[in-house]
């Protein structure tokens, strides 16, 4: 247990004192003399936002650029040598003399010339690892995504995340992610600041985002900033790339199973820019062309479309509109349709007050809805639900000095789960079900701090307080002995008007990180991290389907409460070629939710009677070895991991293990380039198998053998998953043309093991798994057996990838 009462206030207190000398803080007296200069990019004419300027010998006195890439600087005496500085492009030094001083000057950057023994796959600094406070935090640059081999030779972003370390899958094919013991709903996927609360397609097998369209993609496992929260688990905070403002750019792929495009450039000038990116699979086109009917009437399709205006608005004000809509859709022979569709939007402002002092406010909307049809005389029906958040964010950011930097701000979230509402055909049999709908309210406020005490030494502390109220329009029944349950009889309801209160919960997520460079090479860290969750999935599917209920915090539901305390050691070789690193962590859960036995939790419109609620826990070392230079580049990580639950009325009340336990993860991405046009890479994966239930013996109900499993849970497990992928780029050789293309080929399961996606436990006649008693003939021979389903084995495709 921890105890924040007077700690919390006392670090309270100290951020707020943080606070303030950030607000009294002056860079510069006004009468000063001031030299000014703008730093660009030498190929795009572009301004460098946030470069280093500083007089040699003074970097602890420099300044930053702004959205323009301008900057002012006191003067020193003349002459005197100008430093500039960004990261990825080779530094300027310049000799000042008094003459420069009434004009802006203009300095251009090349970017670093690497030969082929010095390729670099990570947009950061070599050392940053060491540096900086992040403990359980992984950047992946879209680059290397892209470089890796892929599944139908669709390069995927949640994919590419579940070959780090900490991370666990749903199992073969599949996006879904489960960090450090936490469950999928337990990640809180973001886009531009707009949550995605299905950031998949085809039920799992690609994720929504198209990497030609991305800036960023960080992965926070632990020590999550105070500015983020809402989830137990982790924040995949995802970042749409810019449109450049010169010309008009764009780049592409035909694969095997689908075709993007991404098209940016200048909008209204050189303060303005856009871009657009699509892709569209094309599975339905080869349906059509079946020879059987029954496939040729099937229809499969996702699409997704994403875009991003910017404006400069002067020299400090910034602004971007970002947006994401998406759709998939499943039809079976125009009997059966299955569709689902996010569509987010955002807004970011940014301004730079001062070289000192920062301003950002999102505001956001995230809609996630789906449909279902069965069209049937008898059974027909339409099933539809919606659900939304949206949101409000302000952080102000504050440098005083080299050494301390404070961020503030508050963030306020509305969620709306409309009803589940199943409509049945005219003349079903079917009976309506329609439910009410939830509502929350969530507010936060919070404030951090990083100071560096010494060069070895830094501490950064941050807190974060939600309010939440589970508001109006809504009913809560009331049941006898006040606890629901299956048999509880329910005595009475409330009904609560539009906005009015329903429950309402608090909670401080307090959050501390230590930092300690025993030498240049080796720092070791330290961070513990607090979060609340108030929305969950209640489902049975450890892997997700588009039609898992959410659920929100209220009266009888409580929030899910995180403690999670990390240790890691950090160390680079050979001058930051490589990167070594060895997390520990222990987390502790509270109030997460599983199903009862036999739950049905779609269309009941008291779920709380289908849930139970207990605690959680899971620990585990990372270990993490990263070759960033050099002509072979990648990384092998290895994961040794428990997750636990118990949880009262599962599992005969012992603790067990969910299905994503899964105790030995190893992981090796490897990648070569022999030449300007030839590349390979290779991907090797071994986990243990996710932990199941199987039967242990069977009964019959009329004339039927049926399954008999035991009271304790996933006692089993899947036999161990393995497997290797495969890929070869070739490009052409850049001579300077518009059109640039290369061709990859990728190989899925390498060698063809035959992963288990599903065992059925079913009576097999006449020795022959697809034999149907019902159309095949006579029945000779029936026993108990077991069928195994895979999706993947041996997978190659090939994808034409183009720039112009």
């Amino acid at each position: 247990m921890f105890c924040f009462n007077h700690s919390c206030m006392s670090l309270f207190r100290v951020l707020t004192l943080f606070l303030l000398t950030g607000i009294c803080y002056r860079a510069y007296s006004q009468d000063q003399r001031m030299i000014s200069g703008q730093v660009l990019d030498v190929s795009t004419s572009g301004p460098l936002i946030g470069a280093s300027v500083y007089w040699e010998g003074k970097s602890n006195e420099g300044v930053i650029t702004d959205l323009e890439g301008k900057f002012e600087l006191t003067l020193v005496s003349l002459p005197s040598k100008l430093v500039i500085s960004y990261v990825g492009f080779a530094p300027s030094v310049r000799v000042i003399n008094p003459k420069d001083v009434e004009k802006l000057i203009r300095f251009f950057l090349k970017p670093e010339e690497m030969s082929l023994d010095e390729i670099i796959i990570q947009e950061r600094r070599p050392d940053e690892q060491l540096k900086n406070m992040e403990m359980g935090k992984a950047t992946v640059p879209i680059e290397t995504i892209k470089n890796i081999p892929a599944l139908f030779g669709e390069v995927d972003l949640l994919r590419s995340l579940q070959l780090l370390p900490g991370v666990q899958t749903a199992g073969e094919g599949t996006t879904g992610l489960f960090v450090r013991g936490g469950s999928a709903d337990q990640n809180l996927v973001q886009l531009d600041g707009a949550p995605v609360f299905n950031p998949s397609h085809f039920f799992g097998i690609f994720s929504v985002f198209n990497p030609d369209g991305l800036k960023s993609v960080d992965l926070y496992k632990g020590n999550m900033p105070a500015s983020f929260g809402g989830r137990a688990a982790s924040l995949i905070d995802v970042s749409l790339r810019e449109g450049n403002n010169q010309q008009i750019r764009g780049e592409g792929g035909i694969g095997s199973i689908s075709s993007r495009l991404t098209v940016d450039g200048p909008l209204f000038g050189k303060n303005s820019s856009f871009i657009l990116s699509g892709r569209r699979t094309y599975a339905d086109l080869f349906l059509r062309l079946a020879s059987d009917e029954n496939i040729r009437n099937n229809k499969l399709s996702f699409h997704d479309l994403s875009g991003k205006l910017s404006f400069i608005l002067g020299e400090k004000d910034k602004i971007s509109i970002s947006s994401y809509q998406g759709s998939d859709f499943l039809g079976l022979d125009e009997a059966f349709g299955l569709g689902w569709t996010n569509w987010v939007s955002a807004l970011n402002w940014n301004r730079v007050s001062s070289e000192k002092f920062f301003f950002d406010l999102q505001a956001y909307h995230s809609r996630y809805s789906y449909s279902v049809e069965f069209d049937d005389p008898e059974n027909g029906f339409e099933w539809t639900n919606q659900l939304s958040e949206s949101g409000i964010k302000a952080i102000w950011t504050a440098l005083p000095n080299s050494r301390l930097q404070v961020n503030w701000g508050l963030h306020s979230q509305y969620y709306h789960f409309s009803p589940v509402d199943l409509d049945p055909a005219p003349e079903s049999a079917i009976e309506p079900i329609a439910t009410n709908p939830k509502n929350g309210l969530l507010n936060n406020l919070f404030i951090s701090a990083n100071y560096e005490l010494s060069p070895k030494l830094s501490v950064e502390g941050g807190l974060r307080w939600g309010l939440f109220n589970q508001v109006g329009k809504g009913v809560d029944y009331l049941y006898e002995a006040g606890k629901p349950a299956p048999e509880a009889k329910i005595i009475d309801s409330l009904n609560f008007g539009r906005f009015e209160n329903m429950q309402f919960y608090q909670g401080l997520e307090p959050r501390l990180a230590f930092r300690y460079r025993i030498t240049d090479y080796f720092t070791v860290k330290t961070a513990y991290n607090r979060n609340f969750q108030y929305i969950q999935i209640a489902s049975n599917s450890s892997a997700g389907l588009p039609i898992d209920r959410w659920i929100l915090s209220g009266r009888y539901i409580e929030p899910v409460k995180s403690d999670q305390i990390s240790l890691g050691l950090f160390h680079n070789i050979n001058q930051n070629r490589w990167e070594l690193s060895v997390e520990g962590y222990y987390k502790k859960l509270e109030n997460v939710i599983d199903l009862r036995n036999g739950a049905q939790v779609l269309f009941t419109d008291k779920v709380e009677m289908e849930l139970l609620s207990g605690e959680g826990w899971a620990y585990g070392t990372e270990f993490l070895l990263r070759k960033n230079i050099g002509k072979t580049t990648g990384w092998l990580a290895y994961t040794w991991s428990r997750t636990w639950r118990k949880i009262e009325g599962v599992s005969q009340n012992l603790a067990y293990n969910p299905r994503f336990d899964r105790p030995n993860d190893v992981t090796l991405v490897l990648n070569h380039e022999f030449s300007p046009s030839w590349s390979a890479g290779l991907v090797f994966v071994y986990t243990t198998g996710q932990a199941v239930s199987y039967p242990i013996g069977s009964y019959r109900v009329d004339n039927q053998s049926v399954p008999l499993y035991s009271e304790l849970r996933n006692l089993d497990r899947f036999p161990d998953y393995h497997r290797v992928d495969a890929s070869v780029t070739w490009k052409n050789a850049d001579k300077g043309r518009k059109w640039r293309g290369s061709w990859n080929f990728s190989i899925y399961n390498l060698y063809g093991r035959k992963n288990p996606f599903a065992y059925e436990f079913r009576q097999i006649y006449n020795n022959d798994i697809n034999f149907n008693p019902n159309t095949d003939g006579e029945i000779i021979s029936s026993r108990p057996g077991v069928v195994m389903t895979y999706l993947f084995t041996f997978l190659p495709s090939i994808t034409y990838n183009f720039q112009f």
